[in-house]
Order: structure tokens, then sequence, then C-alpha cells
């Protein structure tokens, strides 16, 4: 894979957790194997839940974990001045008017709980979809037929069945994460995009939206999703396991090697020999040339 361009993407709704941290150092460990460039992004369209502690908290653990990047902000500061995707969304807007200009929206204001009465589950009835003309100040959804897949690294997801029309702009004039992420992809000419396995319908969501909008570059690019930390509890590790949260661990006396050694257990790299991030670094490189690392394959610089 040549001229790899990747990216970090945070959340700035809570408080990081151990699960973003692996998922930090995978990509940081494929982007640097491949001599790549890597972009430090953080997604806050949703601004209804960030908060500067939790920017911060961004910074703060990038930094504890000793990961660098290359290009986006240098701290909060920087972010809320030249970063934010609030300073985007004139960018946002001209996409979703391409998309309405092919008549793929439509106009929604059910709630999540309205689709549930009506519908019995998340996806949309389809009862707003015959709309003529958008609403001002509703959400708008895309039209997604029901016999719609999208093929994700040889894996068929079934995106009309499992997704149904999602919701591509929120109210209040915010962009949905699906239409942000995709933009902000294109515009820094992403190629090496790692998420968790849960994120595999978002990936094709944002397939469905890049071929709907000609984008053809976007579906060239590596996709990774790699399996989930799970909760004690056994399922999905998320930002309200605050027992789990980097900042925790930290006041707790974790130090980072404990979690480059859980990455590299991860892996299937021998934990006990990594002591610092350059070890793990070096033993990635070694089992991603000698092709036994399954997850991250073709990451050699040509």
């Amino acid at each position: 894979m040549t001229n790899v361009r990747s990216r970090l993407a945070p959340t700035p709704s809570g408080y990081l957790h151990a699960g973003n941290a692996l998922n930090f150092l995978f990509t940081w460990l494929m982007t640097r194997t491949a001599e790549g460039r890597l972009r430090l992004r953080i997604d806050d369209a949703d601004n209804e839940r960030t908060r500067p502690e939790f920017v911060a908290d961004i910074f703060a653990q990038l930094d504890w974990l000793k990961l660098s990047w290359d290009e986006g902000p240098s701290g909060p500061d920087d972010f809320f001045a030249r970063h934010s995707q609030l300073l985007r969304r004139d960018r946002y807007r001209e996409l979703l008017a391409r998309l309405a200009q092919a008549g793929d929206l439509f106009s929604c204001a059910c709630s999540r709980r309205q689709l549930q009465e009506q519908a019995g589950s998340r996806l949309h009835p389809g009862n707003c979809r015959e709309r003529l003309s958008l609403v001002p100040g509703q959400p708008l959804r895309v039209r997604v037929p029901e016999n719609t897949e999208v093929e994700v690294n040889g894996q068929t997801v079934a995106l009309g069945r499992l997704m149904g029309d999602f919701v591509i702009w929120r109210r209040h004039g915010l962009p949905a994460y699906q239409l942000a992420s995709l933009a902000d992809d294109l515009d820094y000419r992403i190629n090496l995009i790692v998420r968790g396995q849960d994120l595999i319908e978002s990936t094709a969501a944002q397939l469905f939206l890049a071929d709907r909008l000609g984008e053809t570059d976007f579906a060239r690019a590596t996709f990774v999703h790699h399996p989930l930390l799970a909760s004690p509890e056994g399922g999905k590790l998320s930002k309200s396991h605050q027992a789990l949260s980097l900042r925790h661990l930290r006041e707790a006396g974790v130090q980072p090697t404990e979690i480059y050694r859980l990455a590299a257990r991860q892996l299937g790299i021998a934990s006990p020999a990594i002591t610092g991030l350059s070890d793990l670094l070096t033993a990635f490189r070694q089992q991603t040339a000698q092709g036994a690392n399954v997850l991250f394959q073709d990451l050699t610089p040509k």
C-alpha cells in the first residue's frame, strides 16, 4: 500500500477508554509501518455532547500514550480555533445539497420512540419517504432501497435491512456522523480507515453515500475493522465504563506499557518483550513483514 494517509478520529463525548487507546495504537502502528501520514481529526459535529474537558482529555491521553501525528490540531485551543468540524458546516451543506439535488433525501421528524412505536425497531418504516419538498428545521434522511447491499472487505453488509433510511442531517443545522466523517475523509485524502468491528455498518453507509455522490476514490480506501475490547460484563466497552477510562487508569497508577502490552496480546505478539512503544512498533513491523499479521496486511511500503 503506497502513500498511506490515515487518521485518529476520537469523539469528545466522554473520557477516552482503553478500547479507544487500542484503536489509536492499531492505527498508529499501521500508519508508521507503512511510512504514511497520520492526521488527528476530532469528531465534534455532535456539539450537544462536546465538552472542553473531553477535548482536553484527548490530547492528554495521546500524550500519555506517546502517540504522534503529522496533521491536525496541536492542542485544545488550536482545535477550537482552526480544526473543529463546526467550522466546516458549509462543506457538509455542499454535499447535502448534491444529495438533495439527486432526490436522495427526505424530511423526517420522527423520534426514536415514534419509530419504535410505528415499526417496532429503530429502522424508518418509510412513511415519510415520498415527501416532495424538504422541510426547513427537520432532520433529513437518505433513501436506502430495502435490498441495498454493500461489500466491505469481502463481507456483504445488508445496509437496507440493517440501517434503512438513516439520518444524514440533524436538527439545529448539524450534520450526522455519516456525512461529516465521509466529507472529512474525502477532503483529507484518507485511504486507510481503522475502526472497531461494530462500525462496519457505518463503513457501508459511507460507501453508499460516496457512491451516490460519485466519489469513487473512497471505495478504493483500505478499511480495517478490528475486534472490540469487551467490558467487564462481556459487552461492548463504552465511555460509560468510567473504571476503564484512560483517565481513571492513569490515576490508579497504570503505566502506558500495560496498554502497549494489551495491544500486543490483541495482535498475537508476545507481550512480555514489550517495554515501550518502540518495542511494539518493531514487533508489529516484523510481524507484518513475515505475513503473520492476520488483521493488518499489505502495509509494506512499495
